[in-house]
């Protein structure tokens, strides 16, 4: 599964970008600061970073000299429209330009064309037993479609794109429902056993004691 980090200090808009990528397959991380956006590229691999350049404390510039030795490919995304601004950023090495505002359906594929290039779009994975086309957003099993939610669909990616880390449930409950996690929700849990019971993933997806739920597989 493709990984992107949205560096994107305008909550709402970072929040679009990732919904919209999401709902083709991709799974994203959002720093809403040039620094925050820096020790999230310490601690995980990311294969593109759509990255705005007027971010508070560490500006986009400057999380590009940090991301060069990283070989990782970036989207510039920004308000600065003037040829010198997009000329500095392509020499700084950015793979693409994107000026703000801008269409859903242009980034999208933009974000799909830079990938193609770096040979990244792969939109089939095979684990524990499933076959996940995240294009078609379908998922099979011994060659029988199951029929999932698109919460419990998104809940699949986001365990597969985490697979043997522990997820506490208020991470899972923003990363699914977008909002504050409300600690006597039962919504997490519900979610969990049923998807668990769709997939047979019942000793796969497994319960954490007072934290959350952890996907364990060799693969």
């Amino acid at each position: 599964m493709i990984r992107i980090l949205i560096v994107e200090d305008e909550k709402p808009i970072s929040d679009l970008i990732r919904m919209n990528l999401f709902e083709v397959g991709y799974f994203c991380d959002c720093a809403f600061d040039g620094m925050t956006a820096v020790n999230m590229l310490d601690e995980n691999k990311y294969d593109l970073i759509l990255l705005d350049i007027l971010l508070p404390e560490v500006d986009g510039y400057e999380v590009m000299e940090y991301v060069k030795p990283l070989e990782v490919p970036v989207i510039f995304l920004t308000a600065k429209a003037s040829v010198d601004d997009r000329v500095k950023g392509l020499k700084l090495g950015a793979d693409d330009y994107l000026v703000k505002p801008f269409e859903i359906i242009e980034l999208l594929a933009r974000v799909e064309a830079v990938l193609r290039r770096y040979n990244l779009n792969q939109s089939i994975i095979e684990i524990g037993g499933l076959i996940i086309d995240t294009k078609a957003r379908t998922v099979k099993k011994e060659n029988l479609e199951i029929l999932l939610t698109n919460k419990e669909y998104e809940l699949l990616i986001l365990f597969v794109n985490n697979k043997n880390i522990a997820l506490f449930r208020n991470k899972i409950y923003e990363k699914i429902w977008g909002g504050d996690y409300m600690g006597d929700s039962r919504t997490v849990d519900l979610h969990v056993q049923r998807l668990r019971k769709k997939l047979g993933w019942e000793q796969l997806i497994i319960a954490i004691y007072k934290v959350g739920y952890r996907l364990e597989i060799n693969q």
